[in-house]
């Protein structure tokens, strides 16, 4: 079946103008761009394809829910395994669970517990050697009888290394075998046939997000240790410091406040991209204001020619806005917003200018409508 006509299995059975509607919907057959028109009234079997999501959303989410009243001291006592952990929280689960499991562990490396996944195939035929005992085991399964998992469940235990279970009860092999067992319970799975991990999948997600955030919390994690892990995207961005995104002082414009407005102009250039602003110092070096593009305008147009030989602090913005060398980006951008401001000077404890951020350079920490 072509992929174009794919999106339009039940096209046939919808007549006239809902059928125009729901091709639309989809998208054109021949493949071509097309903007959907505003949604129409869903005919019966639309309305039972959403009635179906609804109700997938509606069991995994009532499994996630059910974990809250499960958790119990069993819970505090595989939490205090990975908050007293040495060594790495190493997660393992095979199919739909070790999926989960990788997440699990991403989430926990994420939050300063190291952690790595550990395919229990692989595991079984020389991947053991990764394991150390200041390591913990997390292990998913559902059913606690997944033959892989259970083929290293010895010779890990031999190691003295402490095993940790998420599995639908503890009288499952795994949950034997595991030093805390975490017991999801029964869950009837969110697909038409009841078969596919779905809501027992949510749930061991949930679980397994529960214990690792619980202990990055318990460990003291701080804003300042997620942006280390975090240098990239948008969350590096926000969490990044001033002093890494500013413009250096080297290639900002400053003058001293009793410079004439001419003289500065004259003195003050720079190569490339000039920032909107001038910084303005002391006899100290300390800053005193700032000359903004926006001030200059204004002189122009209050025709204020008298003032272009007279000293820029007779015209500069006094105590502007300003951000301490060491701030996060988050302060400096809420405040850039909250205020409406295009530039704002970085100090040190002095109060002397070490750089300046200009919104021009700063489009991509601000988010895309």
């Amino acid at each position: 079946m072509e992929d174009g006509a794919r999106a339009h299995l039940r096209i046939a059975e919808i007549p006239g103008e809902a059928a125009q509607s729901r091709v639309l919907r989809g998208g054109p057959v021949d493949g071509s761009l097309a903007l959907a028109p505003t949604p129409s009234e869903p005919n019966a079997c639309e309305r039972d394809s959403l009635d179906f999501a609804k109700s997938v959303l509606k069991s995994e989410s009532a499994a996630i829910l059910a974990q809250v009243e499960r958790l119990d001291a069993r819970f505090l006592d595989a939490l205090a395994l990975v908050v007293e952990l040495r060594g790495s929280l190493i997660v393992t689960g095979m199919g739909k669970a070790g999926l989960i499991g990788r997440k699990i562990s991403a989430t926990a490396s994420s939050v300063g517990i190291p952690s790595h996944f550990l395919h229990p195939g692989e595991a079984y035929h020389g991947d053991l050697g990764t394991v150390c005992p200041n390591d913990v085991l997390l292990a998913l399964s559902y059913s606690g009888e997944t033959e892989e998992v259970k083929r290293i469940l010895a010779p890990i235990a031999a190691r003295n290394v402490p095993i940790i279970a998420i599995v639908s009860t503890a009288e499952s092999a795994l949950g034997r075998a595991a030093n805390v067992a975490l017991e999801i319970g029964r869950i009837d799975e969110a697909d038409a046939l009841k078969l596919a991990p779905s809501s027992s999948a949510a749930a061991m997600l949930a679980v397994g997000d529960a214990l690792a955030l619980s202990a990055s919390r318990e460990r003291g994690f701080r804003s300042e240790d997620f942006a280390r892990f975090h240098p990239g995207g948008s969350l590096g961005r926000q969490l990044s410091r001033v002093d890494d995104c500013m413009r250096p002082i080297d290639q900002c414009r400053v003058a001293c406040d009793s410079t004439t407005i001419r003289d500065v102009y004259v003195s003050c250039r720079k190569p490339g991209r000039r920032s909107g602003a001038i910084l303005l110092v002391d006899a100290d070096g300390r800053l005193s204001g700032i000359f903004t593009d926006s001030d200059l305008a204004k002189l122009f147009e209050r025709r204020g020619d008298d003032l272009f030989d007279r000293p820029i602090s007779d015209a500069m913005t006094r105590n502007p806005r300003v951000v301490r060398s060491g701030a996060y980006m988050s302060e400096a951008l809420s405040l850039i917003s909250a205020r409406k401001i295009s530039e704002l000077p970085v100090l040190d404890a002095e109060g002397r200018p070490l750089g300046m951020l200009d919104v021009t350079d700063l489009v991509d920490f601000f988010p895309k409508r």
